[in-house]
């Protein structure tokens, strides 16, 4: 590396967050970057660990060491080339990724890792800047065809990787605009829209074809789509979100979290109908509410700083899981990612304002008047043998008249998946062959979470990447030149 020292002689600094008060009032995105000498300062901590267990950790085996070196010589243009080499999309994995790879640091071991994630942010932020980064259409076509069916991570990732091997590829969304949860799901003040739309507009000028607002199943079938095309990529999400049926579900103003999420996002676009997304076309707003959001991961940490903007006059936070460590448990060494207490910045925004998280909390049911949810009643619970236990006379009462479900996803459409024909897992995910990614439906193939279930934005680029070479090599019938992406079990 350029400094072999510099992990010694500088220690970590990160971007910082903007005061609570101050980013509560917007919904724009709320970090201060570093300048471009204090990020070259930061990379200089990239040490010369011999074997960097960050591009390990990192599902697209991200060249860490090599653009970090790039980036502390100040040669941004090919710390750009190297990020790209990997990574489709690092302006959205350098700031909704839990970052994997600094949680496999090797300077990490003993003092706080290497800030990568600021380093990719930061290359990928100054290519567009520079204007290096521009549409790179193929220079010939091979004449086969692709449908991909989602136009989320898992299917961008996908759909750039055949055009580039020179299909014509249509992406099919069944939402007005693509992106799926990083356009729909995650809130503007963690990922500009604009910035997600800015690389989908680089997209339809490489060539890629967005057929918009047409769900497969319900507005075309899937044969009139498997007919049309030469190959079929599945990469619908685990959109299946978890319910909690207990007694008083069914009254008002209880919400699934991407019921809610999405209309937020519509705003901040300045749509007119901010509701177009909602099954029953129902306004959300927690302006003005008592708000409760059980789910305790990513989806509820954005329930509730979407609630916290939008006025909330309470918010509350419960989770079914244990507390988590404050440092890593003997059974979670390093490398692996680190499974300890985490606050983010939305939780922190609810703690300045009362609120709390709630751990071995379940909800029994749901109480209301006049058909309306005025409160739910919870009782705390104990881990034994992996399963909650209740505690007896433990019962609380909490008022409420906004209830948000983020209890994750069971797995993809289950209505699709049937329609195509194609074998699901016990957990209804579609089952694939070890080698080729393809269904059990000759030509259909399948990527991102409806495969291998809900999980993270970089997993999904990488399920789009190397799926999209396994259908390059189905289509031309020789091994494709796109490149090779691990995608073994990852416990993340």
């Amino acid at each position: 590396m350029g400094d072999p020292r510099g992990f010694i002689k500088h220690g970590r600094r990160d971007k910082t967050l903007q005061p609570v008060n101050s980013r509560l009032q917007n919904f724009d995105e709320h970090y201060n970057y570093p300048s471009e000498e204090k990020v070259k300062t930061q990379a200089a901590r990239c040490m010369d660990c011999g074997v960097p267990f960050c591009m390990t950790g990192c599902p697209l085996g991200n060249l860490i060491p090599e653009w970090n070196d790039l980036v502390y010589r100040g040669q941004w243009k090919q710390a750009l080339t190297a990020l790209h080499a990997t990574n489709n999309f690092p302006e959205f994995t350098g700031r909704v990724c839990p970052a994997p790879c600094e949680t496999s640091c090797v300077l990490g071991i003993n003092e706080p890792p290497v800030t990568i994630k600021l380093h990719e942010v930061s290359i990928v932020d100054k290519g567009f800047e520079e204007g290096w980064i521009r549409p790179q259409p193929p220079e010939q076509r091979t004449g086969k065809s692709v449908a991909i069916i989602g136009g989320g991570p898992a299917g961008l990732a996908c759909a750039q990787q055949l055009n580039r091997a020179g299909h014509k590829v249509t992406v099919i969304e069944k939402s007005d605009r693509a992106g799926g949860l990083l356009m729909y799901g995650i809130p503007h003040y963690k990922l500009w829209k604009q910035r997600v739309q800015r690389r989908i507009d680089l997209l339809v000028a490489e060539g890629i074809e967005f057929r918009y607002s047409c769900e497969v199943g319900k507005d075309a079938t899937f044969d009139e789509i498997k007919s049309s095309f030469d190959a079929v990529v599945l990469a619908t999400g685990a959109e299946e979100p978890r319910d909690l049926p207990v007694e008083g579900r069914e009254l008002k103003g209880i919400h699934f979290a991407m019921e809610f999420l999405p209309q937020q996002n519509r705003a901040c676009w300045g749509d007119h109908n901010i509701a177009a997304l909602h099954p029953r076309q129902r306004l959300i707003n927690a302006k003005g509410k008592k708000v409760i959001v059980i789910g305790g991961g990513d989806t509820g940490s954005d329930c509730i700083g979407t609630s916290m903007r939008q006025g909330a006059t309470s918010v509350f936070n419960f989770e079914l899981l244990e507390h988590p460590p404050a440092e890593r448990s003997p059974n979670n060494p390093w490398p692996q990612w680190s499974r300890i207490m985490r606050v983010s910045t939305s939780v922190e925004e609810m703690h300045v304002l009362g609120g709390d998280v709630y751990y071995e909390i379940m909800t029994t049911r749901f109480i209301g008047r006049d058909k309306n949810v005025t409160g739910l009643e919870t009782v705390k619970v104990k881990w034994k043998d992996g399963r909650p236990e209740k505690i007896p006379g433990s019962e609380q009462i909490w008022k409420c008249d906004l209830v948000l479900l983020a209890m994750g996803f069971l797995g993809p459409r289950s209505e699709l998946i049937k329609q195509a024909g194609c074998k699901t897992d016990q957990r209804s995910n579609v089952v694939t062959d070890p080698k080729t990614r393809m269904s059990t439906v000759d030509g259909v193939f399948a990527a991102g979470d409806c495969r291998r279930g809900q999980s993270l934005v970089v997993w999904a680029i990488s399920e789009g990447r190397e799926i999209a070479r396994c259908v390059d090599e189905y289509l031309t019938g020789t091994e494709s030149q796109l490149p090779k992406v691990r995608l073994e079990f990852f416990d993340y």
